[in-house]
């Protein structure tokens, strides 16, 4: 028997960046009142909740700084993973693996803060941390790359199972004794990950706002961003990754060289996430098999919420960090509330927002009785 389909989807033709906004805080909207409903069944004060999320914690409290900085560790490896991502996937270049990348952005910085960091300067150790740490993630997403232009393999498939890799690589350290382990601490009776030497701690800069300090690595994310947008909009290497993007036969038939392309850029992309993990390492001064936060995850959300536009990126990630860092501060003071609420608050926006995106760009219509016959 024949299926009929009742409706179909049909590509909207004129959608106004106005309509998506209001669409996007519609949707915000709704999945919050649900989040006050869910709320409000666990005995809890809905506004006060939302009033300690959105604000972070920070009014009344005198060590609003110290929530401050916390915000910005959040924020700064989220910035740059899901900037990072952006180039691959502007490729068509599905790279799923942005926490193996990170963890070992994280791994590479961590060997030179654990092997160099008694014997060198800050000046010295942290840009070789940062430049080792780009170098193992990299490599790490370059090799996926090379299998993909040699034999064609499934890219979304590989990136995914080198998370898990990438992450027992971790474990394994962090859980291994033995002489020649130098990641654990010899102060602890059992496997634990050592602190970092004070020269492989990332520089805190000194502001006017009274104990408020800022972390270096958020300005060196900002001024990659920058960097990435102008590298996507007035390079020709740039350009080429928006051509292969588009049609890789037009590419090839242009005179480009796709195979090269792609390496290329995904070595970048995998690159700027192992800087993330680096950055991420270098502030919190040791390392951990919980570090990532999902952030090679979020950050594909991010991206494509975003449209994959830097600036916009830039955007999300801010709301997506007020969103996950405010939900923790805000979990912390209700102890009614799972602190998985966060993570379903999170789901339940996202799932809003894309829903809402969704039908801003398309509409399903009835189909007629002549197109059912």
């Amino acid at each position: 028997m024949k299926r009929q389909n009742y409706f179909h989807v049909v590509k909207r033709d004129d959608v106004r960046l106005k309509r998506i906004i209001l669409s996007y805080l519609l949707a915000v909207l709704i999945a919050i009142i649900i989040g006050g409903i869910l709320l409000s069944i666990q005995n809890v004060n809905p506004f006060s909740y939302y009033k300690d999320m959105f604000s972070l914690g920070l009014i009344g409290n005198k060590f609003g700084y110290k929530q401050v900085e916390a915000f910005i560790k959040v924020f700064t490896p989220l910035l740059l993973t899901s900037v990072a991502l952006s180039l691959a996937f502007k490729m068509r270049f599905w790279n799923i693996g942005g926490e193996g990348q990170f963890i070992m952005g994280a791994i590479g910085a961590g060997i030179v803060a654990y092997l160099l960091g008694d014997s060198l300067p800050s000046l010295i150790i942290l840009p070789l941390m940062a430049l080792v740490g780009a170098l193992f993630g990299g490599l790490y997403g370059a090799f996926v790359a090379v299998l993909k232009v040699k034999y064609n393999t499934n890219e979304t498939l590989l990136t995914l199972m080198m998370n898990y890799i990438a992450l027992y690589l971790l474990k394994f350290f962090g859980e291994t004794s033995g002489e020649w382990n130098f990641f654990l601490s010899t102060d602890s009776s059992r496997p634990l990950f050592a602190s970092f030497p004070e020269s492989a701690l990332m520089i805190e800069i000194p502001t006017f706002f009274g104990y408020f300090s800022l972390n270096l690595s958020l300005v060196i994310a900002l001024l990659i961003c920058v960097a990435i947008w102008w590298y996507l909009k007035y390079t020709k290497r740039g350009y080429e990754i928006a051509v292969v993007g588009d049609s890789p036969n037009s590419a090839k038939y242009a005179g480009m060289k796709v195979s090269k392309i792609v390496v290329r850029t995904i070595f970048l992309s995998a690159a700027l996430i192992g800087l993330a993990g680096a950055f991420y390492v270098s502030s919190a001064g040791t390392l951990s098999t919980s570090m990532t936060n999902s952030v090679g995850w979020t950050g594909i959300v991010v991206a494509w919420l975003a449209k994959l536009n830097t600036i916009a990126i830039t955007v999300v990630s801010l709301l997506i960090t007020v969103l996950q860092h405010g939900c923790s501060v805000a979990s912390a003071s209700y102890a009614t509330v799972d602190a998985n609420f966060a993570n379903l608050l999170q789901g339940m926006i996202l799932f809003a927002v894309l829903t809402a995106d969704f039908f801003t760009r398309f509409k399903l219509v009835k189909t007629s009785k002549q197109e059912v016959e």
